[in-house]
């Protein structure tokens, strides 16, 4: 076993997803040294893409980094959605420059990762236990105790280990349910390009939900969604299933996307969420300990929002943060971090929950079936009318950060 060895940090973020990373350059911003701790080897990479609405893009702005993904992911200018067993087509206006990018994730990563120092993420990090210490006067730093037995001590503890997240456990938050759906995601590749437009193409089915959009000239991102409980085997195994099994009764064009498919990049995975009450009235903080991304607000993707609301919990988390420091001219003051964090998990708790809630229910009036109430609610009802309700929902602006001098961020 390797010897023991102590640290001393202001912030210690676990997680080196998207919520942790846009969480570390936001504290940068403000003029704060953020540790993130990753337990794999490098960068992740699965999941393949994520689509990134306004809201996203205000957030990265805000981070300082929209610049670098948007001169090479052009937004989306509309959408197709195809009932497969009426054929009737429901089409989706965006408003003019202001539709979803489909980005690489490996890309926004980077992105992000670039922006830090190259010291600011371990990686091979695995957490063994947290632990809280008071230190009088009602401040308290947490204690990260890693698996190699370095010991961490900090003034704040981010836990955005996503979805079986240690920290949102130790917080006593319940552990994320199963939707009852699960999820095939995979980009396809095509060398020669492709003829089609800056468009989304979704399709609905009893029980299940498809869809690709284009990425780049030459790349698509895509997905079936379904109530399959499990899709055993190699990716090979899974796109034979797809083609075979899930979607053969689905137009040719998605046919041919899939097998396109580049099999590297096929993932299966259970769709899961938090019950919008544990983010209403959960611990989502003790003290100076708190989550953001998945590890706070797992949920569907139905509204492709999951990414959207990290890279959010991280600008308002550094923005609360960053108040703090700057009263406190440039130090991260212990006895600050409790409110500020607390203020965090106010601004943001109803909005987590409100967006849960909206992409089950996207979800579920979208698979739920054949029979006519739900054929009306799904197309005389949702698209028609309470789609442009959700859709605005993903036109929100989480704010700026602070200003701090350039010789502190530095």
């Amino acid at each position: 076993m390797k010897g023991e060895m102590e640290m001393t940090e202001d912030v210690v973020i676990v997680g080196a997803g998207i919520a942790g990373l846009a969480t570390a350059v936001a504290l940068k911003r403000v003029g704060v040294r953020a540790l993130v701790l990753e337990r794999s080897q490098g960068l992740r990479s699965t999941g393949a893409a994520i689509s990134l609405f306004p809201n996203a893009w205000l957030a990265l702005h805000a981070l300082g980094v929209s610049h670098k993904l948007t001169r090479i992911y052009d937004p989306l200018c509309k959408g197709y959605v195809t009932n497969v067993s009426t054929g009737d087509v429901q089409q989706v206006l965006f408003p003019a420059g202001q539709g979803p990018r489909a980005v690489h994730r490996k890309a926004l990563l980077e992105a992000l990762a670039k922006e830090l120092p190259a010291d600011s993420i371990r990686f091979s990090s695995k957490l063994a236990a947290i632990e809280s210490q008071e230190q009088g006067g009602g401040a308290s730093i947490a204690v990260v105790h890693l698996e190699d037995g370095t010991v961490i001590k900090s003034k704040v503890l981010i836990g955005c280990d996503g979805l079986h997240s240690v920290v949102a456990r130790w917080l006593g938050l319940a552990e994320p349910v199963h939707s009852g759906r699960s999820a095939v995601r995979g980009l396809a590749i095509f060398p020669q390009g492709y003829g089609f437009k800056q468009e989304v193409q979704q399709f609905v089915d009893e029980g299940k939900k498809a869809a690709f959009l284009p990425l780049n000239d030459r790349e698509f991102y895509w997905f079936l969604t379904s109530k399959e409980e499990n899709m055993t085997g190699d990716p090979e195994q899974i796109q034979r299933q797809v083609l075979e099994k899930h979607a053969e009764s689905f137009p040719s064009v998605y046919l041919d996307v899939v097998r396109h498919a580049d099999l590297s990049t096929i993932t299966w995975a259970p769709l899961m969420f938090r019950h919008p009450w544990g983010i209403i009235f959960g611990n989502l903080s003790k003290g100076n300990i708190t989550v953001a991304g998945d590890a706070m607000h797992p949920m569907t993707p139905d509204l492709g929002q999951g990414g959207g609301l990290a890279l959010e919990d991280a600008v308002v988390l550094g923005r609360h943060i960053g108040n703090s420091v700057v009263k406190n001219e440039g130090l991260v003051v212990p006895g600050d971090m409790a409110k500020a964090i607390n203020d965090y998990v106010k601004e943001r708790r109803w909005r987590a929950a409100g967006m849960v809630i909206g992409s089950y229910l996207s979800g579920w009036v979208q698979q739920g079936g054949a029979k006519w109430w739900m054929n009306f609610l799904r197309d005389g009802v949702f698209y028609k009318y309470v789609f442009g309700w959700v859709a605005r929902r993903v036109h929100y602006d989480c704010g700026e950060l602070p200003a701090v001098s350039s010789a502190k961020e530095d």
